[in-house]
């Protein structure tokens, strides 16, 4: 089967590589981009949370060399900054970037780290979106084509309709696990003995920020601890975002 042209529009690159690749997932998926017409021009981006290493193992799996985006937000856990190091030299990572909000930023809008009780929506956007967004803009002048994320459907209605191949924010998405269910997630960690991010004992079920991440209650909802009463379920990372997402409103 013929190379697809990625100099193409991405909707259109997309949609072919859907037809030739969307019937697989996990690492069949990966391995057949990494090997194909991703080599090269893929690249992941990890929370080191709850369910990451499944991903990361999958993504180690098919090629270690593969650009891992990590953002610390300065307001991440402690558990989640070692377990980073931690699976990093587990899983044998080569190329893991640790990105961070801008001081200049911080000063200005968050000096007391205290914005996420007024504006959390504002201050994902300057802990989050503003940086990565900033380190995506470096990747694709470098050529980079594909994302690699981690988003499920079964995580929150708002992923509900995730594909496994899409166009998005200036990059092809790749969402190896957009099919996988929890019993899925928890017999590869099960199969592959890897080891838990060790706040996940403890009750949270999916993990951010220390100020915006609580315990999640018996039975609910894998999300429902992040920005608990707030109305939020995403931190707009993969939401769509206008041109000047650069600014600060």
């Amino acid at each position: 089967m013929s190379q697809i042209d990625l100099a193409q529009d991405l909707e259109t690159v997309a949609a072919q590589l859907r037809g030739k690749y969307g019937h697989l997932d996990g690492g069949e998926l990966l391995s057949a981009l990494a090997k194909g017409e991703m080599q090269g021009k893929i690249m992941i981006t990890s929370s080191f949370g709850a369910e990451s290493v499944v991903l990361l193992d999958l993504v180690a799996k098919a090629d270690p060399s593969i650009p891992v985006v990590f953002l610390d937000t300065r307001r991440l856990f402690g558990e989640t900054l070692r377990y980073q190091r931690q699976i990093t030299e587990l899983l044998g990572l080569e190329d893991v970037r640790i990105i961070r909000p801008d001081s200049a930023d911080l000063e200005n809008f968050d000096p007391d780290d205290m914005l996420f009780t007024t504006d959390s929506d504002k201050c994902c956007h300057i802990r989050k979106v503003l940086p990565l967004d900033k380190s995506l803009k470096v990747l694709e002048d470098s050529g980079f084509k594909g994302w690699i994320t981690g988003r499920k459907r079964f995580q929150a209605s708002s992923r509900s309709s995730i594909e496994v191949i899409e166009a998005s924010d200036g990059f092809i998405k790749i969402n190896p696990l957009a099919n996988w269910s929890e019993a899925d997630i928890k017999a590869a960690f099960m199969e592959k003995n890897l080891p838990p991010h060790p706040l996940v004992a403890d009750g949270f079920l999916s993990i951010g920020c220390m100020p915006c991440t609580e315990r999640v209650v018996a039975g609910g909802d894998a999300r429902s601890g992040r920005w608990s009463g707030k109305g939020k379920t995403e931190c707009g990372i993969h939401m769509s975002r206008p041109s000047n997402i650069s600014s600060i409103n």
